[in-house]
């Protein structure tokens, strides 16, 4: 590569040379321009892999039409080391497309000289396979090949733009040309998209390479690629429809079938060029039909659209006032749209969304028909809402549709004034030529002129020389016969000349065969040869004047002998000559010599750097794939780690299932059934991770996040599940607690067979989401059924139930209040002070409730704001209607206890209850807080201040409860009358007597306890099957 670019410095002459074709101006300006080339070409040709920036690349291609021609750039060029670093041969590549492309029609002539080194460079990149060197092989490869066909073509411009007309001129309307033509597009074409899936295929698409800098350095040339594809898929395309026309079917078959497979592949590319963001805000892609034209069917040529690749504008354009007008539009719109609702809602109606008290006072009918006119008065605005809304988007259709079509306009035009420009520029180096042969035409009549004058005069002295000529012969005559003497001397002249003249053949033929052995210096010999010709003819003249001298008069004998000392030095001066040149090419023969050997000398030290390279490479590699073994056998051990820790957090969950603790942890269906569906969503997540990890084992990132999150929703879910059954019938029960078994023995198992590397490509996840399914499905059955009211109604029966749950514990409090003034006024002693510690805790724990239940009303109300948008609150619990129906059960729950609770609490103060009565009450009330916390909590933000006071209120409602449980526990130890028990009288048959009644008392107990068991169970059962009848719930089958 060396001698390549030594080669190509020698072709580029100096720089005067390059100047010779500037369009005018002085030898500042053309230094000032030369400087002004160096540093951009400079710029954009460099080391550092980053696109070439536009600016220094446009600064190249307006040289090129300053000089008219590339000499500058080449002349830069060469002084590079192109063959030395892929970067700078691959941004060298890319700036000479876009000079043959945009630049100066001369840049074409004066890069074809370069086509043999340029061929040599992609076959030296050829033999790298990694990096830069594929892609630069394959550049150099689509440069030659675009060189070649616009060297065969000139027809074509550089950018390929054409008329119909001048594509169908360029083919001279021969359908040889134009088969011809279509082959030459097709290999042009199949350049191209190699370079363009060579691309693609070095980059890594799993990331989002477009936005680097190292990304965008190799995507930035397939912009020139795109633009020059889409004018030759539209010209093939033209031409193999006019092809068919002119020849039979059969025998375009091989077209036909090249065409097929480039169309695939061209739209494919395109396909995924649209989706990189880099090229988004440069070039606008075309997309290809979605299928390919059929050319035996004629009429299908008029159904082609011509791909237009549009280049936006780098600043700010009229094109966008339509859109924005459309934007504008459709807001003023959205706020007509809020200010009829505002009118006909009020400004105060979300001010206070949960004050019902107003609205409870309304009369039924009146409500009712406003609800109706208001919804009718909505249905109105929506459907003009809509009406705006299609009635933009036609428009901003409409519009865009437009601005493509002058865009379209714009290129084309654009396409017409650069060919004009072209034509102009053309006709005028045509004109100049012309001009110049004409001169030249003009120069060659005078010459011919002189030279006809001359000969007339040649002609004219001929005669007067004849004439004198006869007059000397004669006098030779009478010469001849006085001087005998001269005549000798005449011969011995003669004699010389002939020894002359042999020696002069003699050296003639040393001449020839040193030019034929010397072939590289024949120019030189030749002309050094026609210069002894000359130098012989002159002097065999000479001889033939001396002669004819001789024979006129003896005073010509001292001339005579003169002329033959002249020759005989001339001869001598020749064999020095010939002696010098016989030297000359021995030198030469040895330089030659010695040129081989240095050669050979390159030639074998360059094989052996070519094997020592080889061989660096394939230890690099070799290094290489140690490094990516080992990489990946550190992230299988932090997936095995990973796995590991997940298993036995699974492990600890089933563990907890028989944990006496455990049995009284209650849940609600609605719960469980939210915790599957985020488990069932991170099963699908962690089914993809797992498939990428199979196909890169190198990258375990997406993976482990989905194996965590896996094992925690999965003991949430097996935890969840086993508090469900606690609440459930013995049926459902029995099954969702062996469910949830049967999950986490799946769940084990999937991640046992992640922490094998023979099992992880075979580790299935399917029996895990089928437990999911199934614990889902049961979930669905233990849930509460949808209340049979419309979807409407849903958000005014969640305000009267809040409603009705404030004013039930509100009478609780008071009742409490009048049992404690009438055990204080009835009450004495050790009963007085039990009532009041029991009826204060339960003040206690009413409070406690009321404060929850604000604190609940409170986050429903930030819930509702937050999340409806431009919606009603009735909409927004509509929208929810699941959750809505949570809210509902928790409140009615709520009250429920609370009432209970007063009663028991007042059989207690009467003497009449039992203290276990109003500890169960407690507990009960404490679950539907529980209940109602959680069904406020599901939608709430996390960092909620609302939130955080639910959570205090929910805490104290537990602490009021346990004081309850323990002020109940202590006035019964108080109250209750322990016997003592003296066995010192007893006898020995009396104490065995009295101890198997305790064991019969004890044994009847027991079954009176199961029995009791049994009944609490079908109790439960029934009451989640008359649920539906008690409360006015529907039926799932009916939902």
């Amino acid at each position: 590569m060396d001698r390549v670019s030594s080669s190509m410095r020698q072709a580029a002459n100096p720089l005067p040379r390059v100047l010779s074709r500037r369009a005018g101006g002085g030898g500042l300006e053309a230094e000032s321009f030369e400087r002004a080339q160096t540093v951009s070409i400079n710029k954009a040709i460099n080391t550092q892999e980053v696109a070439v920036k536009e600016k220094h690349a446009r600064t190249c291609i307006l040289g090129t039409h300053h000089e008219k021609g590339a000499q500058t750039f080449w002349s830069v060029v060469n002084r590079l080391p192109l063959s030395g670093n892929a970067v700078l041969c691959w941004k060298f590549c890319h700036v000479f497309h876009k000079l043959l492309r945009d630049g100066h029609s001369n840049v074409l002539k004066d890069s074809v000289r370069y086509k043999n080194e340029l061929s040599d460079m992609s076959r030296m990149w050829g033999h790298l396979s990694e990096g830069y060197g594929q892609l630069c092989s394959i550049y150099l490869k689509l440069l030659r090949t675009k060189m070649e066909f616009h060297t065969k073509n000139p027809r074509f411009p550089g950018n390929l733009q054409m008329s119909d007309r001048q594509l169908d001129e360029a083919g001279e309307n021969d359908v040889n040309n134009f088969f011809q033509l279509t082959v030459e597009m097709f290999d042009y074409l199949e350049c191209e998209l190699n370079l363009f899936q060579t691309v693609f295929n070095s980059l890594d698409m799993s990331r989002s390479v477009s936005v680097t800098a190292a990304g965008q350095c190799r995507l930035a040339p397939l912009i020139q690629v795109i633009l020059d594809c889409s004018h030759l898929y539209d010209y093939t395309v033209k031409l193999l429809f006019k092809l068919h026309s002119c020849l039979p079917a059969d025998t375009l078959q091989g077209h036909r079938d090249r065409f097929l497979e480039q169309f695939r592949k061209l739209k494919d590319l395109f396909y995924r060029s649209s989706n990189l963001q880099y090229f988004k805000r440069l070039i606008q892609i075309p997309q290809l039909p979605e299928n390919p034209p059929n050319f035996l069917r004629a009429s299908a040529l008029s159904e082609h659209i011509s791909p237009v690749v549009v280049i936006p504008a780098e600043a700010s354009s009229p094109d966008s006032e339509p859109i924005t007008d459309l934007v504008e539009m459709e807001t003023a719109s959205q706020s007509l749209f809020d200010n009829k609702f505002d009118d006909i809602f009020g400004s105060s109606f979300s001010s206070d969304p949960f004050n019902f008290n107003s609205q409870n006072g309304m009369n039924k009918d009146d409500k009712d028909r406003q609800i109706e006119q208001l919804y009718r008065e909505i249905g109105a605005l929506k459907e003009e809402l809509e009406s705006f809304r299609t009635e933009s988007e036609r428009r901003s259709l409409q519009l865009r549709g437009r601005i493509s079509e002058l865009e379209a306009e714009l290129a084309e035009q654009r396409h017409l004034k650069q060919q004009a420009l072209d034509d102009s520029e053309f006709l005028r180096t045509e004109l100049e030529e012309l001009k110049k042969q004409r001169e030249d035409t003009e120069k060659a009549q005078r010459s011919l002129t002189e030279i006809e004058r001359r000969a007339q005069a040649n002609e004219q002295r001929y005669s007067k020389l004849k004439e004198k000529y006869s007059e000397l012969v004669q006098n030779h005559a009478d010469l001849l016969r006085k001087n005998a003497e001269v005549t000798k001397q005449v011969t011995v002249a003669r004699q010389a000349q002939g020894d002359v003249e042999r020696e002069k053949k003699e050296l003639e033929d040393s001449f020839q065969r040193v030019s034929e052995q010397s072939q590289r210096k024949s120019q030189e010999q030749a002309e050094v040869l026609e210069t002894l010709k000359r130098e012989l003819a002159a002097s065999k003249q000479e001889l033939q004047v001396l002669q004819g001298t001789l024979e006129t008069s003896m005073q010509a004998e001292a001339e005579q002998n003169t002329r033959i000392a002249g020759l005989e030095q001339e001869r001598d001066s020749l064999s020095q000559a010939a002696a010098q040149h016989s030297k000359e090419m021995a030198a030469l023969q040895a330089e030659l010599q010695h040129l081989r050997d240095t050669h050979n000398s390159e030639k074998e030290s360059s094989r052996k750097e070519l094997e020592t390279l080889q061989t660096q490479l394939q230890d690099k590699d070799c290094a290489q794939r140690t490094l990516q073994q080992r990489w990946a056998e550190e992230q299988f051990a932090l997936l095995q780690g990973s796995a590991r820790e997940a298993e036995r957090m699974v492990q600890d969950a089933l563990g907890r299932l028989e944990d006496p603790s455990h049995i009284s942890c209650t849940g609600s269906a609605d719960y469980l059934l939210t915790t599957t569906s985020a488990a069932s969503e991170c099963m699908e997540r962690l089914q993809d991770a797992h498939s990428k990890y199979l196909v890169n084992r190198t990258d375990v990132s997406t993976l482990l996040p989905c194996v965590a999150l896996f094992a925690h929703l999965i003991s949430d879910t097996i935890l969840q599940g086993s508090a469900t059954s606690h609440m459930a019938p013995m049926e459902p029960a029995d099954r969702l607690l062996e469910t949830c078994k049967q999950c986490g023995s799946e769940a084990v198992s999937y991640l046992s067979s992640l922490q094998d590397s023979s099992s992880v490509a075979g580790a299935n996840c399917t029996a895990v989401t089928n437990c999911l399914r199934r614990i889902s499905a049961i979930g669905e059955e233990l849930r509460p059924r949808g209340l049979d009211v419309e979807q409407e109604e849903l958000g005014d029966l969640v305000d009267k139930e809040m409603a009705a749950t404030s004013a039930a514990i509100e009478t609780a409090t008071a009742r409490i209040e009048e049992m404690l003034s009438k055990a204080r006024a009835g009450d004495t002693g050790v009963k007085l002070e039990v009532n009041e510690r029991i009826l204060g805790s339960c003040t206690g724990l009413m409070q406690a409730i009321q404060v929850l239940v604000l604190a609940s009303k409170d986050l429903q109300r930030e819930i509702v704001e937050s999340g409806r948008g431009a919606a009603s609150p009735k909409e927004f619990y509509a929208k929810n209607s699941r959750w809505t129906e949570g809210l509902i059960s928790a409140s009615k729950a709520v009250g429920w206890g609370a009432t209970v609770m007063v009663d028991a609490a007042d059989l207690v103060v009467q003497g009449k209850g039992k203290f276990e009565e109003l500890m169960v009450c407690s507990h009960e009330i404490a679950a539907s807080t529980a209940q109602l916390v959680a069904a406020s909590k599901v939608k709430a933000d996390k960092d909620s201040t609302n939130l955080s006071k639910l959570q205090q209120a929910s805490r104290s409602v537990n602490q009021a409860t346990a004081s309850v449980v323990a002020s109940t526990k202590s006035g019964k130890s108080q109250i209750e009358e322990k016997d003592s028990m003296d066995f010192s009288s007893m006898t020995l048959t009396q104490i065995k007597r009295q101890e198997m009644d305790s064991q019969v008392r004890v044994l009847e107990l027991e079954n009176q306890l199961q029995k009791e068991r049994q009944k609490l169970g079908e109790l439960r059962k029934k009451h989640y099957e008359l649920a539906g009848v008690a409360e006015g719930w529907e039926e799932d089958g009916t939902d």
